[in-house]
């Protein structure tokens, strides 16, 4: 679906935190390009006033591939997304990220688009399937829990563990130093962070993974090259429930199925895994009750 011209230029004030948005973070020139940049969107500010260019790239991503006839392009619902998202809104007393949320929804609403936050407290873009209206009376949401035996797989005798940090990833010396860079915050916030390859308790190996992601509070799984192991052990993670962090060195190696979640994005340089390791930071201390 595309989405309406009143949305896109509310979205760029959002984005630019001009008036009425001020309680957004502001975003000088050069943010604006970080902005973009850093979703792998190739608009560069080129000087001209803010609001309206950010309105004009706006367009233009707008008329990218639609996901479905429901929700627009993966990269519009990147940027969205990445507007409220909570990093954003970190150490500055100007802003009000409860307050942008709700700005957000109300301006998403006549397009039949909402945003939901879930445990994890990330907010991701999704169609509004139903609308309570009535007034008296207060909407519960109602969860349907299953139970389930798995036909390939023994359920491990270890339970979960709320310290355990799980990386899937390819077995690549390549990806050295991103496990690294993952294992140097676990180590920071005394958490335990393992790899399939740390262990050895079942002669099946995919039984290995399957019980570590199991015993698992928080799964992180690297998309970069497409390893189609990877994209197995993402879907026994969220058949299982786990809290998944998708990170990757090209966000077009994540699969058109998983594009509506939010990837960290990392360039496989020295300086690219610092950010990783503060991003994954960031991302891990509210699911692990951190301050």
């Amino acid at each position: 679906m595309k989405l309406g011209t009143a949305f896109l230029m509310r979205l760029a004030g959002m984005i630019c935190g001009d008036e009425p948005f001020t309680y957004f973070p502001y975003r000088s020139s050069s943010k604006l390009t970080r902005f973009f940049v850093g979703l792998d969107l190739n608009f560069i500010h080129d000087g001209s006033t803010r609001i309206n260019w950010v309105n004009d790239a706006l367009r233009q991503i707008n008329e990218m591939d639609e996901i479905n006839e429901q929700m627009p392009s993966r990269e519009l619902t990147h940027v969205i997304e990445h507007v409220v998202h909570p990093d954003n809104f970190l150490f500055d007393e100007k802003v009000n990220h409860e307050k942008a949320l709700q700005a957000m929804r109300d301006s998403l609403k006549s397009s039949g688009l909402g945003i939901i936050v879930g445990a994890d407290r990330i907010p991701r873009l999704a169609p509004l399937q139903g609308e309570f209206v009535s007034t008296s009376h207060e909407e519960v949401q109602i969860e349907r829990l299953i139970t389930f035996k798995p036909s390939v797989f023994k359920v491990p005798k270890e339970p979960p563990s709320d310290k355990l940090i799980s990386v899937m990833m390819p077995f690549n010396a390549a990806f050295k130093g991103t496990y690294a860079a993952v294992h140097r915050v676990a180590d920071h916030m005394g958490l335990e962070c393992l790899r399939a390859d740390d262990i050895w308790e079942d002669s099946t190996f995919i039984q290995d993974i399957f019980s570590l992601i199991f015993r698992s509070h928080v799964v992180v799984v690297d998309f970069s090259g497409r390893n189609p192991n990877v994209m197995y052990e993402t879907g026994i993670a969220h058949t299982l429930g786990k809290t998944v962090i998708p990170i990757t060195q090209s966000l077009d190696d994540i699969p058109s199925d998983l594009g509506h979640h939010r990837a960290l994005k990392y360039l496989p340089n020295e300086e690219g895994y610092r950010d990783l390791s503060n991003s994954l930071w960031r991302r891990l201390k509210p699911l692990f009750g951190m301050k």
